[in-house]
């Protein structure tokens, strides 16, 4: 039994986690990348510089008060656990744990940032022995609108396969909702700013259905919303109807591959769904066999990471 640290230095957030396997507990503490007022987001050479100033506050923070017995260090070395998946910023993360692994003389493991995603919300549902088995994520952030089909690898669980059914096609979820958030004049990331305008929404609106045949474009939602600026709709209403059009869309994208992959568990992660009123609409419609993280395990962290390096090294039963 030890402790296992996880670093992931994704484009807008620096995240430390130490997963202990004898207590089964997380302690977490991350910092969001600043991006000024009226910007979309970072190029990738300010995101480096940033992560390179806060993984060592993290760290210090971390371990400066405590006796910790700590059996590897684990790190997010890729956006997707493929070929030619590669950002800048995650080589910070990775460099970091590499030398501190050094330095201690344990271990240390790479993973990609989408199977920190799956696991931070298997572990935050407690549904780890999903792993088991196949199930369906829905991958929607900032950077990514996935739907995958995850299958086990028994061999070593830590390994699973990751295969894409389904996917938009232009911009993601979570660039809606920034490019729009933005010209609302809210402050980048918008997410939360734009689920408290809607939610101020009483009115009714007619959402735009983004997904056909198996995928998705959300290009033609950012250029309604723009048309509805010009326009002068309230914020709160055009916040509204970019809400419920995410919304809509996501659950005909869960009809799709419930009937088609015979109502497989559905796993939800990444920062779009730590959003409530998606969140609330979805288990209102569909019930059970939902599985969702609490929004600290949602958004960028490093939970994952670190509760992969104990299941590599085989310190984490299931």
């Amino acid at each position: 039994m030890g402790d296992f640290i996880g670093i992931d230095t994704s484009n807008y957030t620096t995240s430390i986690a130490l997963y202990n396997t004898e207590k089964n507990t997380i302690e977490q503490i991350k910092i969001q990348l600043y991006v000024n007022k009226g910007e979309r987001g970072l190029r990738q050479n300010d995101a480096v510089f940033l992560h390179n100033k806060n993984i060592p506050k993290l760290i210090n923070e971390l371990l400066s008060n405590n006796n910790y017995n700590i059996k590897a260090f684990s790190a997010s070395i890729s956006p997707r656990n493929c070929k030619g998946s590669y950002m800048p910023c995650f080589t910070v993360g990775e460099g970091y744990a590499i030398a501190l692994s050094k330095a201690l003389k344990v271990v240390f493991f790479g993973f990609s940032h989408q199977q920190g995603h799956i696991i931070a919300t298997l572990f935050s549902a407690n549904k780890l022995e999903l792993l088991k088995d196949n199930f369906i994520a829905f991958h929607i952030s900032g950077g990514t609108t996935e739907v995958l089909l995850v299958s086990p690898n028994q061999k070593d669980l830590t390994n699973f396969k990751i295969n894409i059914i389904g996917k938009t096609l232009d911009i993601s979820c979570g660039q809606v909702i920034d490019r729009i958030g933005t010209k609302l004049n809210l402050r980048f990331p918008c997410g939360n700013s734009i689920e408290l305008l809607a939610n101020n929404y009483k009115g009714e609106v007619m959402p735009l259905n983004c997904f056909s045949g198996e995928n998705c474009n959300f290009s033609g939602l950012e250029s309604k919303c723009n048309n509805l600026i010009e326009q002068n709709f309230s914020k709160e209403e055009i916040s509204k109807y970019l809400i419920e059009s995410i919304y809509f869309t996501l659950s005909k994208m869960i009809d799709k591959y419930l009937n088609h992959y015979d109502n497989l568990p559905l796993v939800f992660t990444g920062g779009v769904m730590s959003n409530n009123i998606i969140k609330n609409k979805i288990i209102g419609k569909y019930n059970s066999n939902l599985y969702f993280a609490s929004p600290e395990y949602s958004t960028d962290n490093a939970v994952g990471i670190a509760i992969l390096g104990a299941l590599k090294a085989g310190e984490l039963c299931l």
